[in-house]
């Protein structure tokens, strides 16, 4: 059964529907296409879908594998009105949303692995890669392209060899319109906890979710590699941790494996 994206098929499962959606075919990676002149005065909440990317991007300059009819790689312009040391709740919101959205479609339980991952039985379904504009005079955050990747079917010829043991879907089988309803779910739940995102009272909700509080992990920055137990995470989404000399770390960047290194 086909299932294509368009944007008219977006916009009819949306609560709050605007015409700033747009739907491509394939893109380079649509985070980078919005950073182009032609979306700099683009309203906030326009947002790009795309059925592929030929250079999709993840954390750490990584490769976001995007093979087409398998996944939505979407990116959402955002003008938030918040301090840039708080740029990590819009992540855990998206983490939050897309969550939200696999448990409202499906059967299955998300989980997600701080900060920015969310996964279904310990497989990654979805990369979240905000990038953001400072503005320097008054230290608060002047727009965040929030790209979000998601892989809603295995793809026809299987996951890359590289991601093959880490990676998975959210569904196995395609439906008609699946894809459109499941991006307008995500932009739905993602807006509607939005103009409160200082408030954080999504953060509850991510909490529930987490995959590493009270588990083993290794705390990855640059070419470090730590053990440690992952404690908690707090009200600013940091998460707290216990290194192996006893010592108390919060983290509010870097990454963290289930892996033991």
């Amino acid at each position: 059964m086909n299932d294509i994206l368009s944007a008219e098929g977006v916009k009819k499962h949306l609560k709050n529907p605007q015409s700033n959606i747009f739907v491509l075919d394939c893109v380079d990676s649509t985070n980078s296409y919005m950073k182009t002149a032609e979306f700099a005065d683009k309203p906030e909440g326009t947002t790009v879908i795309a059925g592929r990317q030929t250079c999709g991007r993840g954390r750490f300059n990584r490769t976001f594998h995007s093979p087409e009819n398998s996944g939505i790689y979407m990116s959402i312009l955002l003008r938030p009105r918040i301090p840039a040391a708080d740029a990590v709740l819009i992540t855990a919101l998206a983490a939050v949303a897309v969550s939200e959205a696999i448990e409202a479609l499906s059967s299955a339980r998300a989980e997600i692995k701080w900060v920015n991952d969310v996964l279904i039985k310990g497989k990654k379904v979805c990369g979240i890669l905000p990038e953001a504009t400072l503005n320097l005079q008054n230290g608060r955050l002047e727009r965040v392209i929030l790209g979000i990747g998601i892989n809603v079917y295995t793809p026809k010829d299987g996951f890359a060899d590289e991601i093959k043991d880490i990676a998975g879907a959210v569904f196995e089988r395609s439906d008609e319109n699946l894809r459109n309803r499941f991006a307008a779910e995500i932009i739905n739940r993602f807006f509607e906890q939005y103009p409160q995102i200082a408030e954080r009272s999504f953060l509850d909700y991510y909490i529930s979710r987490s995959c590493v509080i009270g588990k083993n992990v290794t705390v990855i920055s640059g070419e470090s590699r730590r053990r440690a137990a992952a404690l908690g995470i707090d009200s600013d989404c940091h998460l707290l941790v216990e290194l192996e000399d006893g010592s108390q770390e919060l983290l509010s960047s870097g990454e963290v494996s289930l892996k033991l290194s």
